[in-house]
C-alpha cells in the first residue's frame, strides 16, 4: 500500500523543512512549496526517484497555487495531507505598523492558507478523503504585549479551522489546527521575524517584549525533529484533535488563558445575563 502523499508549504526552513526531511526519510510522497524550488532542493539534499516534488509557489497568488496543487495530484495521483505552514512573525504595536505590513502579514499567515485549502480541497472531496493541518501559534489563543498584529492573524487561523474541521466532516475530510510553542528553528531570525521600523517612544512595554523575544532565539524549548513525528503521528490518526496545542509553552499558556477566560465569564456573568429579554 503507497503511503501518503503530502503537500506543505513554507518547507525550505524550520518546521516545514524538518518535517519534508522525517516524511521523506520514512517512506512518504511529498509536494513541497517555496518562494524558489531551487533553494527548497538544496535545503532538503538529494533525494533519490520520484518521490519528492519541489515546487516554486507564490502563495499570494491564487493562479500559482492553483498550478502546484494540480502538479501534485498529475505527479503522485492523490493528495492526502496538506499543510499550511508558511508563516512569518511580525512585532510592533497597531500604530506602529504601516498598512504594507498589515497586508502582507495577513497575505502570507491567512489568506495563502485560505488559498490553498480551496484549491486542495475539490481534490479531497472527490476521493471523499484527507486532512488539513493549518499551523497557527499560540500567539494565536494566548497572545503577548507586541504581538497583536501576528495575533490576528493566527486567531484568524484558529477560527478558520476550527469551523472548516466543522463543515467538511461529513465528507471524510479531517482538519488539524497546531497551536505550537517556541521551537528551535529561524523563526526569530530576522529571516522570519518583522520588526515595524516605524517606533514610537511610548510604547516601552512592546520594546521590552520584543527584546526578550530575540534573546531567545536558539534556545527556545521545542525540538523540530519531534514536531515532525508528531505531525505524522496526527495525519496517521482516524479521529484527530481539530485542535492541539504543541509543545509544553503552549499548553501551559493555553491552559493559563483557559483559567482567566473561565474567570471573566463568572466574573461578568450576572451583566452577560443583563442584555436577555425578561421572561
Amino acid at each position: 500500500m503507497n503511503k501518503k502523499v503530502w503537500y506543505v508549504t513554507g518547507a525550505s526552513k524550520g518546521l516545514g523543512l524538518a518535517l519534508v526531511k522525517k516524511l521523506l526519510a520514512n517512506g512518504y510522497r511529498v509536494a513541497a512549496t517555496s518562494r524558489s524550488a531551487e533553494a527548497l532542493k538544496s535545503a532538503v539534499g538529494a533525494v533519490e526517484g520520484d518521490a519528492f516534488l519541489p515546487l516554486g509557489v507564490d502563495l499570494t497568488d491564487a493562479g500559482s497555487v492553483s498550478a502546484s496543487i494540480k502538479q501534485t495530484v498529475e505527479h503522485f495521483g492523490t493528495i492526502d495531507v496538506v499543510v499550511n505552514n508558511a508563516g512569518f512573525g511580525i512585532g510592533g504595536s497597531v500604530e506602529e505598523l504601516s498598512e504594507q505590513e498589515v497586508a502582507e502579514s495577513f497575505n502570507v499567515n491567512v489568506f495563502a492558507t485560505i488559498q490553498v485549502t480551496k484549491q486542495a480541497l475539490p481534490y479531497m472531496r472527490k476521493q471523499r478523503s484527507g486532512h488539513i493541518i493549518n499551523i497557527s501559534s499560540i500567539a494565536g489563543f494566548a497572545a503577548a504585549t507586541g504581538w497583536a498584529m501576528y495575533a490576528a492573524t493566527k486567531f484568524a487561523v484558529i477560527g478558520l479551522s476550527e469551523v472548516l474541521a466543522e463543515d467538511v466532516r461529513e465528507l471524510g475530510i479531517n482538519v488539524t489546527v497546531v497551536a505550537p510553542g517556541g521551537f528551535r528553528t529561524e523563526f526569530l531570525s530576522q529571516q522570519s521575524l518583522v520588526i515595524s521600523d516605524h517606533k514610537i517612544n511610548d510604547y516601552q512595554a512592546i520594546r521590552a517584549s520584543h527584546e526578550r523575544y530575540l534573546t531567545m532565539d536558539g534556545k527556545q524549548a521545542g525540538d523540530p525533529e519531534k514536531a515532525a513525528d508528531v505531525f505524522i503521528q496526527l495525519a496517521e490518526m482516524p479521529e484527530p484533535p481539530a485542535r492541539f496545542f504543541m509543545g509544553t509553552d503552549a499548553y501551559n499558556r493555553a491552559v493559563q488563558k483557559t483559567k482567566l477566560l473561565t474567570d471573566d465569564l463568572e466574573k461578568w456573568k450576572t451583566l452577560s445575563s443583563f442584555t436577555d429579554f425578561e421572561a
